[in-house]
């Protein structure tokens, strides 16, 4: 058992990719929170990489979404666009 306090953890900067990326994806509705984290990391890794395309980010996070693929994809685009990211 460790008397050491737990390490702080600061926040990314508003105008990080990681707080865009996950902001991207915060108006998305899903079955549990996990399944934002992992839609926006999917995001993150998509805007980080640029391998492949923001669909295929969408599916690969496998994220219980209650609305279709399709128009997650559109909400995401619409949001990182506000953002000034072009995709």
């Amino acid at each position: 058992m460790t008397t050491k306090a737990p390490s702080t953890v600061s926040a990314a900067d508003d105008a990080s990719l990681e707080r865009t990326a996950y902001a991207s994806v915060s108006d998305i509705p899903v079955a549990e929170p996990h399944d934002r984290d992992r839609l926006g990391y999917n995001v993150w890794r998509f805007l980080t990489l640029r391998k492949d395309s923001l669909e295929l980010a969408v599916r690969s996070a496998g994220a219980r979404m209650t609305i279709s693929e399709e128009e997650a994809v559109g909400k995401i685009r619409a949001a990182l666009r506000e953002r000034g990211v072009t995709v």
